[in-house]
């Protein structure tokens, strides 16, 4: 039996491996692939509960493994997990001898190029780039533009570039910037392959088929009945143009007095709420608030609409929000800016929502003419969102059939 393991510089409770990691590796095993995964854990100790998360993981058909995550001092934590996280792969090869290294993003990548150097056995490497990480962090203000961190880390990019035997992007974009050659026949100019596989979600499990799932008590508490309800999903600050959804929402509510900001996010709530008291909303008109993965789809489905306002930048020319997939799931059409992945695309040809090009009164008012316009027909619209996320963003039918076929290709000769 193939047999592949997995790293991810993640822990392994964190939203985004509960819906980005597990199930694609559940998917990848339906081709019969024997699945490993390792996670780099902050606060987990060795004893009961490790075992009971193991077991669990086993339950799903993962074999799990996980080393402590170190934070501080930045730069020495990172260099460190990423020696003590070769070590450990280098050892797993030597013992389990996988057929595949699938490195999520730079750092487990990292991992899985210095482990393969050092052993007999070696697998195929996997590149999960995702996004394009060093110019994130300048994008966002952490690094210098053009800082050594920033060389080193090109420089970093560069060697697992040329060590990968296959490759993951999130967008089309992202292929067209980094495999323009492959865009016709899936391999890049040495002849590796190269997937586009978008942020997908379950549809069958998270999010069924729209109507079927009565609220939660949590949800149907908020009274958002007579409400005109604005939500937006995940982290705000650094890239995530907050002060922009706030003028929106602002331009929202003048026209609309029943405006509802409902903001679920893991971000600290300070963030956004003096800026929406300084709009005027008051403490009765939003709710920001963490919630579990589970539970999203209940207050998506009493929204009229959702937002996705991203920096748009070389950097985010890379990215795949897992919330637009989240919210066309629902039925809900999407407010974006453009210039993010693949986004403005798949709205415009979908018509599954509206594109926003400036940032100023006008353009917010012509951007919520052009949502009313839709809402017109709500039905029609739902059903197009709905449609739009099962061509494109379905777990099963997209993320999972593509996994698997790249997977084909890095075994065929093997």
């Amino acid at each position: 039996m193939p047999s592949s393991l997995y790293i991810c510089y993640f822990g392994l409770g964190q939203h985004l491996v509960q819906t980005q990691v597990i199930p694609y590796l559940i998917e990848i095993a339906k081709d019969g692939v024997e699945v490993s995964l390792v996670t780099f854990e902050e606060d987990l100790q060795d004893g009961d509960a490790a075992n009971e998360l193991q077991r669990k993981m086993s339950r799903k058909g993962i074999d799990w493994h996980w080393l402590r995550y170190h934070k501080r001092p930045s730069a020495l934590a990172t260099a460190y997990d990423v020696l003590r996280g070769a070590w450990f792969v280098r050892r797993f090869i030597s013992k389990r001898k996988p057929d595949v290294l699938h490195g999520r993003v730079h750092i487990p990548m990292l991992m899985a190029v210095l482990a393969r150097k050092l052993s007999g056995h070696k697998p195929k490497l996997l590149f999960d780039i995702r996004g394009f990480f060093p110019e994130e962090y300048t994008d966002a203000g952490i690094w210098p533009e053009n800082g050594p961190l920033y060389r080193s880390v090109k420089k970093v990019e560069r060697l697992l570039m040329k060590e990968a035997d296959g490759f993951v992007v999130l967008t089309e974009k992202a292929r067209e910037m980094l495999f323009p050659e492959s865009a016709d026949g899936g391999v890049d100019k040495s002849g590796r392959p190269v997937e586009v596989i978008p942020c997908c979600v379950d549809l069958k499990k998270r999010f069924p088929a729209l109507g079927t799932a009565a609220l939660s008590a949590d949800v149907s508490d908020l009274g958002l009945d007579k409400r005109f309800v604005i939500t937006h999903v995940g982290a705000l600050g650094g890239l995530y143009l907050t002060e922009e959804i706030v003028d929106l929402l602002a331009a929202s509510r003048s026209r609309r007095p029943e405006t509802f900001a409902l903001f679920l996010t893991q971000t600290d709530p300070s963030i956004i709420t003096p800026l929406l008291e300084q709009a005027g909303f008051s403490d009765r008109d939003y709710f920001v608030r963490k919630v579990k993965p589970a539970d999203v789809s209940d207050y998506l489905r009493v929204s009229h609409a959702a937002l996705s306002f991203v920096k748009a930048s070389f950097s985010t020319q890379s990215r795949s929000p897992t919330k637009n997939a989240e919210y066309l799931a629902c039925g809900l059409p999407i407010i974006a800016n453009d210039g993010v992945g693949d986004t403005t695309e798949q709205i415009t040809t979908d018509e599954t929502g509206v594109i926003i090009r400036e940032f100023n009164a006008k353009a917010y008012n012509n951007v919520l003419d052009s949502l009313d316009e839709l809402l017109s027909d709500r039905e029609a619209l739902a059903t197009r969102c709905r449609d739009s996320a099962e061509r494109r963003f379905d777990l099963e039918r997209v993320g999972g059939e593509r996994y698997r076929k790249l997977y084909r290709k890095l075994l065929k000769n093997i």
